[in-house]
């Protein structure tokens, strides 16, 4: 049976990997970053459906991102490549994790958290968020304090 692939080209809304008609999404994770987070990272957004959306993120050797968390929607994060650190807190329980390839954590809706990379290499993550990443949303990630400051 023939694979029909589409070109990294296809048409998409404004929002990157968001399809403008119902049916199958394709997309290659681009060279260049979408956009940038509101925690810093770089975003590379991969596709979305009324459920859920993925991204990949990557932070620079020893970047640090801003703490925060989000107000209606939340993540399930998958570590590619690099070595860094998450830290997390609900209210009733606080940790940090070390992030190596293989890892999967989750932040719930709520969730604070604030992650960095190791001195000598990119952290680099795959995530999906439930439910899509609100288009055009200027208030869904609040910064919160630091736990690493910056």
């Amino acid at each position: 049976m023939p694979v029909h692939r589409e070109s990294p080209d296809a048409s998409f809304s404004s929002l990157p990997g968001r399809e403008g008609e119902p049916g199958f999404g394709t997309r290659a994770l681009p060279a260049e970053p979408d956009t940038t987070a509101p925690d810093g990272s770089e975003v590379r957004v991969l596709l979305s459906l009324a459920g859920g959306s993925a991204a990949h993120f990557r932070l620079a050797p020893g970047a640090l991102s801003r703490a925060g968390r989000h107000r209606t929607v939340e993540e399930i994060w998958y570590v590619l490549e690099g070595r860094g650190e998450m830290w997390r807190r609900d209210g009733s329980r606080e940790e940090v994790v070390a992030l190596e390839p293989g890892l999967c954590l989750t932040i719930p809706v709520g969730t604070e958290f604030q992650f960095r990379a190791a001195a000598d290499v990119a952290l680099s993550a795959f995530a999906v968020t439930m439910p899509s990443w609100p288009a055009e949303s200027g208030d869904e990630w609040l910064e919160v304090a630091p736990y690493w400051p910056g």
